[in-house]
């Protein structure tokens, strides 16, 4: 059996076992930096994924505390998907990504690791990023640190 050592996985697990909303937590928070946030509106927040699946893996999160879609408003569900579409653009100036998966999962059996808050996951492709660590070894490789990836995508962020 291999064994990989990712000690900044620990946070996440001991996280996934507390009654509260890691995303609430974000959005109730002043510091934006610390937690990733790139961009707020009064209705959705956009935030870098801790626990990447690559690099630049982001989520647009709703301020408002649903796991239903249903649930949303539907000028909010409008503004996820504006958004949705910002981010895909911004990580375009920034990262150069080929491609795109963008999806949402919705209950626990579908993959949500947080069923009661939903958000829409942005993740980056590049030819090649499922290499043999990922087909062999179920492993990603991550190549730049999320705060010079938060840093990157920032400076893109403001010079619009």
């Amino acid at each position: 059996m291999y064994r990989i050592w990712a000690p900044w996985r620990k946070q996440y697990l001991q996280n996934c076992n507390d009654t509260g909303c890691f995303l609430c937590e974000i959005l109730n928070s002043d510091d934006d930096k610390k937690n990733l946030v790139l961009y707020r509106t009064p209705s959705v927040y956009v935030v870098m994924n801790k626990y990447p699946y690559t690099n630049g893996h982001m989520m647009v999160v709703p301020s408002l505390h649903t796991g239903s879609l249903s649930d949303l408003p539907s000028e909010i569900r409008g503004e996820c998907f504006e958004m949705t579409n910002q981010a895909a653009l911004w990580l375009t100036k920034a990262l150069h990504p080929q491609g795109f998966n963008i999806g949402m999962n919705l209950g626990k059996v579908a993959g949500a690791g947080l069923e009661s808050h939903l958000h829409i996951h942005i993740v980056p492709r590049w030819a090649g990023d499922a290499n043999f660590m990922t087909t062999i070894h179920q492993t990603r490789v991550i190549s730049e640190s999320l705060e010079d990836t938060y840093k990157h995508i920032i400076e893109v962020i403001q010079k619009e």
